[in-house]
């Protein structure tokens, strides 16, 4: 475990305590007969203030705190959690967690993670950065955001508010194979929203996020971006019917990868019910799409040094020259599939998908003619069968250049179909979750309207 300092003040629970409530677990589970077990103990604070129309609206503090213990009698399973850490809570835990395996049928895939596969150095991916931040500074902090969406133009005459917020997390996780660590994490946000009315209301939001505050965008930053990208929607038409190129913006096409990521992990693809089933080394892409994880970068919002098992992550290519490299298993799922551990109980790390060299303005270029998606509405997507269909909104597009908004449209296609036709990634890569790409083009999808 890597030598971290974490201020006592700042949690209920020193990160040693967290240790030895850990040690304790593990220890009173051998004693009731168990032949494995693993627990996790975590804690975490944070305060949400938002602000409507120059009013403060809400100001929120959360503290928790909790504990897991999983208990294996070969390969019987039962888990226990609590939210009380005292000796006598913990206890009850652990005996209901033994009492639930006595009585569960068993798994042959149940189990810890392979000994081999658990993390033996931890480094430290520079993920806990504390803000020190007063609810009077916050709430001026939000009042500057929403006063800078106000101020891009006067037809912005409504707000749902906007937020900033902090949170900080410590945890421990260890096992009975000797595996004991953990580490302290934060993440701060400020978002905004408007609303702009002239002939028809519109709305739209901006948002940043950090593992430092230090490296969020300007409170009157965010503002600014939320006014401008909703004023930009006024006047919105409806289109006719039409097949055509769309280009997801960056800030949603992000979720596209996610329907990846859903594929290709093990309790899809073990329960069958994955449009991806036995892509592994087959082309599911372009040719010059490349997609990496990369679980330590430092102050990645997805970083981190080993998966909710212990086992260690590692850097990877999850796709190269649009051929699926790897899945997203942990140790259950990977059994099932008679497959190791990826690192990924837990999910997945940061996706980095690479730039095929075009900014905003060279995929219009590209596109020629065609539908700009800013928002998706709904769910319309068939895990099984990739089909998709969802509402957007977003703009028309002739001769490489913007000429109108669209709204009241939906977009349909196939995901197996829209990941081989993309035509281009562009280089305005956002940093806002676990995937990080720029704006996707996709040759043809249906675009359904009047």
């Amino acid at each position: 475990m890597f030598e971290v300092h974490v201020p006592d003040s700042r949690f209920s629970h020193s990160i040693e305590t967290l240790s030895q409530i850990t040690r304790d677990i593990l220890n009173q589970s051998k004693l009731a007969g168990a032949t494995a077990c693993e627990a996790e103990v975590s804690q975490g604070f944070g305060q949400n203030v938002s602000v409507r129309r120059g009013e403060v609206e809400t100001i929120e503090y959360n503290r928790d705190k909790g504990l897991g213990v999983t208990v294996y009698f070969g390969h019987k399973r039962g888990h226990a959690s609590t939210s009380d850490l005292s000796p006598q809570a913990i206890k009850d835990t652990v005996a209901a967690a033994v009492s639930i395996a006595r009585y569960t049928a068993s798994d042959e895939f149940a189990g810890l993670a392979d000994e081999n596969l658990l993390a033996r150095e931890i480094p430290d991916l520079s993920l806990y950065h504390p803000w020190d931040l007063s609810v009077e500074q916050a709430i001026e902090l939000a009042k500057n955001c929403e006063a800078a969406a106000f101020a891009v133009d006067k037809r912005i005459d409504n707000s749902e508010g906007a937020s900033v917020s902090t949170q900080e997390s410590l945890f421990m996780y260890g096992n009975s194979l000797g595996f004991l660590s953990g580490y302290p994490s934060s993440r701060h946000d400020i978002s905004c929203a408007v609303i702009a009315e002239d002939g028809g209301m519109q709305r739209d939001y901006w948002y940043s996020s950090r593992r430092d505050a230090s490296d969020l965008e300007s409170a009157e930053a965010v503002g600014r971006k939320a006014g401008e990208r909703t004023v930009r929607r006024l006047g919105a038409r409806k289109i006719k019917t039409t097949e055509c190129p769309v280009l997801f913006e960056a800030p949603i096409a992000s979720g596209l990868i996610g329907h990846l990521v859903g594929a290709v992990s093990g309790s899809s693809l073990y329960r069958k019910s994955s449009f991806l089933l036995d892509s592994l080394g087959q082309q599911i892409f372009a040719p010059f799409v490349q997609i990496r994880e990369l679980p330590h970068i430092p102050k990645g919002l997805a970083s981190s040094p080993f998966d909710s098992e212990g086992v260690a992550t590692h850097a990877r290519d999850l796709v190269k020259d649009g051929v699926l490299q790897g899945y997203f298993l942990g140790s259950y799922s990977a059994r099932k599939l008679g497959m190791a551990s990826t690192g990924n109980a837990g999910g997945n790390h940061n996706l980095i998908i690479e730039s095929s060299g075009q900014d905003f303005a060279g995929l219009l270029k590209m596109m020629d003619k065609g539908l700009v998606v800013t928002e998706l509405l709904g769910h319309g997507i068939n895990p099984v069968t990739g089909d998709y269909s969802r509402g957007a909104a977003g703009y028309w597009v002739e001769n490489g250049e913007i000429q109108f908004p669209v709204e009241e449209i939906t977009i349909a296609g196939n995901l197996k179909d829209m990941f081989r036709q993309i035509a281009a990634v562009g280089s305005d890569i956002l940093i806002q979750g676990s995937k990080q790409c720029g704006s996707i083009l996709i040759e043809k999808m249906t675009v359904a309207g009047e």
